[in-house]
């Protein structure tokens, strides 16, 4: 064989060679990747579009739904599927009350989809899709809807037009409330042009779970009446109103009036009126004051002094002492309430009198780095914990940095600030037998699609006080209500214990004060606890005056429901 025959015989078999495994290779696809080319060939003829999922409900301890998904079209184009745009631009600029320029001009634009009107109400959303015009797509979505406007709106929250939560529990429980978005997938020609007849593959959306939360939406209410009506009186700056369980945490109301409507979260109230709406005026709007906002708590805080002084030994109920009106501590004259004292008295009556001068004493008896020791034990240098973002941090002075004059302002309220909702939970503490609690609104997640249920935990610090100490607190906080400074707290049938407060905001001397009561019930083995605040009240200013009657009202009208659905 020649040389140029063997290479022509080598080329035809290496040909060969080629040819079977090519054929093994198309074989191999066309049998054993059919499946797959065939897939992805249809992607790439498919066009893709979101199926909102419904967002999880938020319901109250009484079953109420607090917030719920309101049916909403989305009105689009397809500008290579239009066949006549004139009557596109006249039906939709008209149903949909836009320019015809705006419509043009999305109709116009060589996009595979322009969207065109959002949050459009399904009744309007199935008369255009009823007219059947070529190339105009509604798809049907969610928005949140809020059956109650205003009530909690601080707490609840609101969400974007995107359906994700912006403020309150509908952010912290983002996670929770937010489902798996579905799909609709519509094929199309090689030009991208859906094709008739071909139908729509779905894949489809999975619900969000529903979040139950421990607010009552019948206490709620009448929190928010009586914050409202103090508003109002007394020309406030705001009111505050928060309502706990004293065993567990879990809050039943909290409002911090003035509130806004969460249907329209971006229309201004009228304390914001003629400001420009900038985002800055928004984030003041939506403030929640009970964790947001720190401040003095005057004489609340005074039940804190005398735990650490009954718990350190450093106080007893029946110590005597007296009150010229006045106590002298390094250079400083530091006065009492009573401009003439209140003469002799015992600590339970000093208490009862809230008298400035003794809780100095027995703060100067407990000492700088003791009494700090006791403030981080209570929880006061820490946050709470509460399931709503943005809370605010106390404010206090380093140990170096507190003298005689510091720790004696500290010990009745001053010169330190903390939040609302800080004081309620270390009170609750001191009062419940010495167990600090989480506040908390989030109760459990329950999803009805897949029936998964997530109970929500939360952290418990025990024994901050001894029980003989809680008892003794209990004790002389009834007494202040029965025959003390808190009377005005006081609730026929009921044993209420409490503590007032009137302090004045900073900076000082511009005689502006906030008024508050904080009070429990029953004194005997505190169930629930409330605390009424009042910022700048015009005209009378005392908390035992105007503070501790809202909180009477409150439990007057609680009481007796929380007792007739048993409440524990």
């Amino acid at each position: 064989m020649t040389v140029q025959k063997r290479k022509t015989f080598i080329i035809c078999i290496m040909s060969v060679i080629a040819l079977l495994a090519l054929v093994v290779r198309v074989g191999y696809i066309m049998i054993f990747c059919s499946e797959y080319y065939t897939e992805q060939a249809q992607e790439l003829h498919e066009r893709e579009r979101d199926i909102k999922a419904a967002r999880g409900r938020i319901i109250d301890a009484t079953g109420t739904v607090l917030a719920d998904n309101k049916t909403v079209c989305t009105i689009s184009v397809i500008h290579s599927q239009i066949k006549e745009p004139e009557k596109v631009i006249e039906i939709l600029s008209h149903e949909l009350g836009l320019s015809k320029e705006y419509v043009k001009k999305q109709v116009e634009k060589r996009s595979s989809r322009e969207r065109i009107k959002s949050n459009v109400d399904k009744e309007t959303g199935d008369k255009i899709r009823n007219l059947d015009l070529a190339g105009v797509k509604v798809d049907e979505d969610y928005k949140r809807y809020y059956p109650y406007g205003e009530l909690a709106s601080k707490v609840l929250g609101f969400t974007g037009g995107d359906n994700q939560g912006i403020i309150g529990l509908e952010v912290n429980y983002e996670k929770v409330l937010t489902g798996t978005k579905g799909k609709i997938l519509t094929l199309t020609d090689a030009k991208g042009i859906e094709l008739d007849g071909m139908g729509e593959r779905r894949r489809e959306p999975i619900a969000g779970s529903d979040l139950y939360v421990s607010i009552d939406v019948n206490i709620q209410k009448y929190a928010m009446q009586l914050a409202k009506q103090a508003y109002e009186t007394k020309q406030a700056k705001g009111v505050s109103i928060i309502v706990m369980n004293v065993k567990n945490g879990e809050i039943l109301a909290m409002t911090d009036v003035p509130e806004f409507d969460l249907n329209e979260p971006f229309v201004l109230t009228a304390e914001f009126a003629g400001q420009e709406a900038t985002q800055d005026t928004f984030n003041q709007m939506w403030r929640n004051g009970c964790i947001n906002d720190t401040y003095e708590p005057g004489s609340t805080f005074k039940i804190i002094t005398a735990a650490a002084g009954l718990e350190s030994g450093a106080v007893t109920l029946n110590d005597h002492f007296s009150c010229p009106g006045f106590i002298i501590v390094d250079d400083r004259r530091i006065r009492c309430h009573k401009l003439g004292g209140h003469g002799a008295e015992d600590f339970t009556h000093a208490v009862m009198n809230s008298c400035n001068p003794v809780f100095i004493t027995v703060g100067l008896r407990i000492g700088t780095q003791r009494y700090y020791d006791y403030f981080t034990k209570f929880g006061l240098r820490q946050k709470t914990g509460i399931d709503l973002p943005g809370e605010a941090a106390t404010i206090m002075h380093q140990p170096d940095k507190i003298g005689e004059v510091e720790l004696a302002t500290i010990s009745f309220g001053q010169s330190f600030q903390i939040t609302p909702i800080r004081l309620m939970a270390t009170v609750a503490g001191l009062i419940n037998g010495g167990n600090a609690v989480t506040p908390h609104f989030g109760v459990k997640a329950v999803n009805e699609g897949n029936g998964a249920i997530e109970e929500f935990v939360y952290p418990v610090s025990e024994e901050i006080v001894s029980e003989d100490t809680t008892q003794k607190l209990r004790y002389v906080l009834e007494q202040v209500v029965e025959n003390g400074g808190g009377k005005n707290g006081y609730v026929e049938g009921f044993r209420v214990g409490g503590k007032t407060a009137t302090s004045q905001t900073l900076p000082r001397g511009t005689g502006r004060y906030i008024a508050s009561f904080l009070g429990f019930a029953p004194a005997n083995d505190p169930q629930i606890m409330a605390l009424a605040i009042i910022d700048t009240p015009q005209g009378t200013y005392y908390g035992g005056q105007i503070a501790a009657p809202v909180v009477r009202q409150l439990f007057e009208n609680i009481l007796p429901y929380l007792k007739e659905i048993n409440y524990q």
